[in-house]
């Protein structure tokens, strides 16, 4: 609980007690904390209510209280904070309404009350805040409209009112909001048409209006959103066609426009939106051809689809060309033609083309082959095997005499069991009996692939040798392993849960598959996993630089400023993908510069990420059998919190920053007093009053030129 006692230190300015397992209520002392500005009591299972001596705090600039158990009303004295800029109550149980006296807040910038059960509409006045950037009200029970005054708040970036029951039109205000950049309003009651007037808010990168009950059609003011990466209409009932003029967006990562009543054809120019990475046009009544235009989408990775429609002809020969996408869905056409121009689709996982009009023989490879019989479901013209393709009562035909054939040879074989059977009884017995010894040696293997491989998990576990260790770190061994196709993967086999317990296969498969859908360019590949019950293995790709601490502290070549921003950079990238696009958010857990591996181009990649769950170190002394991190990279608050969060991952890339400015290890022992090295550039920088250039690495100052001004600012 949090001690009364503080509530004695009347000259306290701030509190900050977040990620901690703090029980019970604000302590009814605190009221006496009149200069207080800031109370940070996230993260924690705090009960009861906001106190009624709230208004008391007339200095209070922070108020964090999210994810707490929080529950009843939002006092109306809130109004009284009149230097409050930050209020956060997210994911508690409130109840009630927004209080009007809010938008007596008037340098309130940042309000974040998501995941809670508020009622009641969005207050108008709300809207007159003039310094808010972020409104995020998420997932709650909010009703109503919202009021036009919305476009009097020019300073918002964030608007997330998804998961409502907010009703009536967008209103056309929302388009004088120039530095909008997320716009979500999914999940709601809207009606009507989307307003042109959004194409006015050109800094837009999100724009998410699904599951609503909007009409009209796509807005051509839309071309304007040249920064979007995300648009999702899907699940409304959109008519007419999909612009043209949309090819213009090339920013776009994810185009979601399924479950409408879109009408026309599929746009050749969205071919030039060459970022795209997911494209679901399915459920529409779309026509036509699909494009050729359609297969120099060659970022597609995630999810290409068609399906529901009313398209005809054949597969563009172009759809060759995407080898890096996972899930295709065409079924539900009226397509035709054959299925080869699918067959070199190496990395396919996930395939439908039922209910077309397909016809030849399905692609001789085992991807196909292995596929279930739905997958081709409604396609009489279609065959399975090599040969040429027959009526459907030859095929029966065939059919019969086969099962005839094979029933004969069946009937055969166990006559001869039976025979045979008294006379080998004692040694099939003695056999059986050395099998069943056998068998609780060698279990049987589960594969799950998340790529589409050309290896099995045979030729993965035969090399499986000590002269192939690569490396050991604190989640398991590392292997590098070369397939029969002469490709090299990283096989990093898994330390145990716990000593002498064989791991749950179903908590290890629902862990894993998670990490197997991330897609980023900073993110190192989980091509696959295997287990038998006791042993685990992960599969990626490998990273011929190594890793970053290699590289640093090997020495084996100079690593200049260039190459480590580019590095740092895109490990920023990799790790910002995790903590806020991923849902639910994705936490590392073990940030350091050996877990980000380095390619041929200086090219950052995060390993290891969301291991720490999975995995016990069998020489770790800890009381937890949670990892938590790395010595010298963990966040000095999980010594008294045992709490992992995505700021403990900001903290240590800090360190990793630090490490790659001074060459140093985070507990080198060059470091004068055996200081850590947080300790030691503060003293540098702080106390003594030194130029910079002394903490920096004499191998970067060598070659840097101009660029020490970038250094610093790296720095901060």
């Amino acid at each position: 609980m949090i001690p009364g006692a503080l509530g004695n230190c009347s000259g306290l300015t701030t509190i900050d007690l977040s990620l901690n397992s703090l029980t019970g209520e604000i302590p009814p002392s605190f009221q006496n904390l009149a200069t207080l500005e800031g109370l940070l009591l996230s993260d924690n299972h705090i009960t009861g209510v906001i106190p009624p001596f709230l208004g008391n705090f007339s200095n209070l600039r922070q108020f964090g209280l999210d994810n707490n158990n929080i529950s009843g009303e939002i006092p109306s004295n809130i109004g009284l904070l009149k230097e409050l800029t930050l209020f956060f109550a997210w994911q508690n149980e409130l109840q009630g309404k927004l209080p009007n006296e809010l938008a007596n807040c008037q340098k309130l910038q940042d309000l974040d009350l998501s995941n809670n059960a508020l009622t009641g509409p969005v207050p108008r006045s709300l809207f007159n805040l003039r310094n808010l950037t972020k409104l995020l009200l998420i997932s709650n029970q909010l009703s109503g409209k919202i009021p036009a005054d919305i476009g009097n708040c020019s300073s918002l970036t964030r608007l997330r009112l998804g998961s409502n029951m907010l009703d009536g039109e967008i209103p056309s205000e929302i388009g004088m909001l120039g530095n909008l950049r997320f716009l979500e309003l999914s999940e709601n009651q809207f009606t009507g048409k989307i307003p042109p007037d959004i194409g006015n808010c050109k800094q837009l990168e999100m724009v998410d209006l699904h599951g609503n009950k909007l009409q009209g059609v796509i807005p051509l003011s839309f071309v304007s959103l040249l920064q979007v990466n995300v648009l999702d209409l899907s699940m409304n009932q959109i008519s007419g066609n999909i612009p043209e003029s949309m090819g213009n967006l090339t920013s776009l990562n994810k185009l979601v426009l399924s479950g409408n009543k879109i009408s026309g054809s599929i746009p050749r120019s969205l071919g030039r939106c060459k970022n795209l990475q997911l494209l679901d046009v399915s459920s529409n009544s779309l026509s036509g051809s699909i494009p050729e235009e359609i297969g120099d989408l060659q970022e597609l990775d995630i999810l290409l689809n068609l399906s529901a429609n009313c398209l005809t002809g054949p597969i563009p020969e172009s759809f060759s060309n995407f080898s890096k996408l996972d899930n295709m869905d065409i079924s539900h056409n009226m397509l035709v033609g054959s299925l080869q121009v699918l067959s070199n689709l190496d990395n396919l996982v996930s395939l439908n083309v039922s209910y077309n009009n397909f016809s030849g023989s399905i692609p001789n490879i085992k991807f196909f082959q292995d596929l279930p019989n739905a997958t081709f479901a409604g396609n009489k013209k279609l065959c399975f095997t090599k040969s040429k393709c027959h009526s459907t009562e030859d095929i029966h035909r065939r059919k019969s005499v086969r099962n005839l054939t094979i029933l004969v040879v069946i009937i055969v074989i166990i006559a001869s069991i039976i025979v045979t059977a008294g006379t080998i009884f004692y040694s099939r017995a003695r056999e059986t009996l050395l099998e069943k010894s056998d068998e609780e040696k060698e279990l049987q293997w589960d594969f799950t692939p998340f790529q589409k491989l050309n290896f099995t998990v045979e030729d993965v576990v035969t090399k499986l040798s000590d002269s192939n260790i690569v490396g050991r770190g604190c989640s398991g061994v590392v292997y590098r392993i070369e397939t029969p196709t002469r490709q090299f993967i990283a096989v990093k086999k898994l330390w145990p849960k716990k000593k002498g317990e064989i791991p749950q296969r179903d908590l290890f498969s629902a862990e894993v598959t998670t990490l197997g859908s991330i897609r980023h360019k900073n993110i190192v590949r989980l091509l696959g996993c295997c287990e038998n019950g006791k042993t685990r293995l992960l599969l990626f790709d490998y990273i011929s630089n190594g890793s970053l601490a290699g590289l640093l502290h090997g020495k084996k070549i100079l690593l200049d400023w260039n190459a480590r921003y580019n590095i740092i950079m895109g490990a920023a990238q990799g790790l910002a993908y995790l903590h806020h696009d991923c849902i639910p958010p994705i936490v590392h857990r073990d940030i350091k510069t050996n877990n980000i591996l380095v390619g041929p181009l200086f090219e950052a990649f995060l390993a290891d990420f969301g291991l720490a769950k999975l995995v016990s170190s069998p020489d770790s002394s800890r009381a937890s059998d949670i990892i938590a991190g790395s010595y010298g990279y963990i966040a000095p608050e999980y010594g008294y919190s045992l709490k992992i969060t995505e700021k403990s991952d900001v903290y240590s890339y800090g360190i990793v920053l630090l490490e790659v400015l001074t060459g140093m290890e985070p507990t080198d022992s060059q470091i004068p007093d055996g200081k850590h090295i947080v300790t030691w550039v503060y003293e540098e920088l702080r106390e003594r009053h030194r130029d910079f250039t002394s903490i920096v690495d004499q191998q970067l100052l060598l070659h840097s030129g101009t660029q020490t001004e970038e250094m610093l600012q790296v720095l901060g």
